[in-house]
């Protein structure tokens, strides 16, 4: 009834008794003789895996990208000009980008630069050799742009401070109509060299560079970006703001003045032995004026008017016939007083009479109406004070005190003042200053003596390296060393078992019984004399016979059950 109950039908919810446990399977799976003598193997092969493993990502130095995107042809060369100066270098086969290791990236990009690799594609005009017969005009068009685009990088390339270069130009379709045209613009991106900047001047040759280069583009259009995102060209072209114009002057006139203490000081106090700094208040406002003289005595331009003169009887007018009675000359002429230029009438006034070397009074004149225009001198002044002037000036130096011997005076820090005041300019009106003191400097010998130990280069490689190189000893120490002299006894005390077993004569167990060395049979069980000796008798059968002695001992225990 109970083997029944015991006994798992088909279609149950139970499982089979081998799936039950999985863990007692993997221990029945362990417990076999077969896989506990490679147990130890198989452990000692994986501690040497796990080694070669830590010590494979360890000791690998860290990788940096050479070049990316290059072509296959490229990385043939490359690779074998790397290879043929000893410096290791992979490519990754997911993104195709050459590395070496990080200490060698600078070695293998000057070595590569001074071989012209890597060959990239053609760029620059010589894009246009490639093109093919029968292309369409917008392809030669896009070639066309992109070959400019490349050959203005490349020159721009050849600044000193310039790394690497890109252009975009942005150029549109023309049209018939005037209205609809619009003018080409550019954008250049740089890549600085390391420490590097460029200066205003540099930025606008840039900017007429890239639009001097392309027909009908303005340099107003033309933007100039940097590696970091910042803006080089100002907008609205190269001009500046009105702060970033005051920094500039101010930067200027106290570059000059540094300049000019250090030409002063160097010669006198020696090269480090002080330092200088400056503040400087810039002008920049822009004043104009402007003034107006005139002359009091004036020069006559034009005159406009008439006169009327005395009239006589008859003397005058015409008359008569014409003919030969009409040709006949004019009476004898008689003097009379002459009348004031005003034309009024009476007594001449003293001033009439004619002037000696003047124009003479005209008798026939009775009166006159003249307007007289006179040109006054004048005279136009305009001052423009252009800015940049310098509103005040604060100079401050500080100089060392001699290592050995006296400290400097005060008669000779007042000379070095004067000194200092005579080479900026100092003026009292504008409320300038300079400061002269000598103090101890600090000392400088670490900082002048080089990084320290732990900032080298060649430390992080020496603790990759010795970090692998630990753990692969303690897995070896800890890991396979045990094994090995755990297999190692294994095998001496086999070796042992069967030189024991090789030799005649009884031997003697943990009993003291003596058990024989050979193998041992039924009979010699029953033959033996005394009961130790058929005791060491039955050990020796049960030890060359273990099945047929757990069979003995079954059957007897199931006759005594009997």
């Amino acid at each position: 009834m109970s083997n029944a109950l015991a006994t798992v039908t088909p279609g149950s919810g139970a499982l089979p008794e081998r799936f039950a446990n999985p863990l007692l399977q993997i221990k029945g799976f362990m417990a076999q003789p077969a896989v506990r003598r490679s147990l130890p193997m198989a452990l000692m092969i994986g501690l040497i895996g796990a080694a070669a493993l830590a010590w494979a990502m360890l000791s690998t130095p860290t990788q940096k990208t050479l070049f990316e995107g290059m072509t296959d042809a490229d990385k043939q060369a490359v690779s074998s000009a790397l290879t043929q100066a000893g410096i290791k270098s992979r490519i990754n086969d997911s993104t195709g980008a050459l590395t070496v290791n990080e200490e060698d990236f600078s070695r293998a990009r000057m070595l590569l630069a001074g071989q012209g690799l890597p060959k990239q594609a053609p760029g620059g005009y010589a894009i246009l050799d490639q093109l093919p017969m029968g292309v369409s005009r917008a392809v030669e068009g896009e070639r066309l742009r992109q070959a400019r685009e490349t050959e203005l990088a490349r020159s721009i390339e050849e600044i000193d401070a310039v790394a690497e270069a890109r252009v975009h130009l942005a150029m549109p379709e023309s049209s018939v109509f005037v209205r609809d045209n619009a003018s080409p613009s550019a954008s250049v991106v740089l890549k600085l060299q390391g420490g590097r900047s460029l200066s205003d001047a540099q930025v606008q040759s840039i900017i007429n560079l890239t639009a001097s280069s392309v027909p009908g583009m303005k340099p107003d259009d033309v933007t100039v970006v940097d590696q970091l995102g910042a803006l080089l060209s100002k907008p609205g072209g190269a001009g500046v703001s009105d702060g970033d114009k005051r920094l500039q002057i101010q930067r200027q006139v106290e570059d000059k003045v540094r300049l000019q203490l250090n030409g002063l000081l160097t010669p006198l106090v020696g090269a480090g032995n002080f330092t200088a700094e400056v503040q400087a208040d810039v002008n920049l406002d822009e004043t104009q004026a402007t003034r107006e003289s005139y002359d009091k005595q004036g020069t006559l331009r034009a005159e406009t008017g008439n006169w009327t003169g005395n009239q006589k009887d008859g003397a005058g007018a015409p008359g008569g016939i014409p003919g030969a009675l009409s040709n006949t000359p004019p009476p004898a002429s008689t003097l009379s007083k002459p009348q004031p230029a005003n034309g009024t009438s009476g007594a001449p006034a003293a001033d009439t009479a004619p002037v000696a070397g003047g124009q003479g009074v005209n008798p026939d004149k009775q009166s006159d109406s003249f307007q007289r225009a006179y040109d006054l001198g004048k005279e136009v002044s305009v001052t423009r004070a252009a800015p940049g002037g310098t509103k005040r000036l604060s100079v401050a130096v500080l100089l060392r005190d001699p290592d050995k011997g006296a400290k400097r005076t005060p008669a000779e820090i007042t000379q070095i003042t004067d000194l200092v005041k005579s080479a900026v300019g100092f003026d009292q009106s504008r409320g300038d200053t300079v400061t002269v003191i000598s103090r101890k400097f600090a000392d400088m010998t670490d900082t002048a003596a080089g990084p320290k130990w732990y900032d080298n280069s060649w430390l992080p490689v020496l603790a990759r390296n010795a970090t692998a190189l630990v753990i692969a000893l303690m897995v070896l120490l800890m890991g396979v060393r045990p094994l090995v002299k755990a297999m190692t006894k294994k095998k001496e005390k086999e070796e042992a078992d069967a030189a024991a077993a090789a030799l005649p004569g009884p031997t003697v167990d943990e009993d003291g019984v003596a058990v024989p060395a050979g193998p041992v049979s039924l009979d010699q069980i029953g033959s033996g004399r005394s009961y130790d000796e058929r005791i060491g008798a039955v050990r020796g059968f049960t030890r060359d016979n273990p099945s047929r002695a757990a069979l003995a001992v079954r059957d007897m225990i199931k006759a005594e059950a009997k």
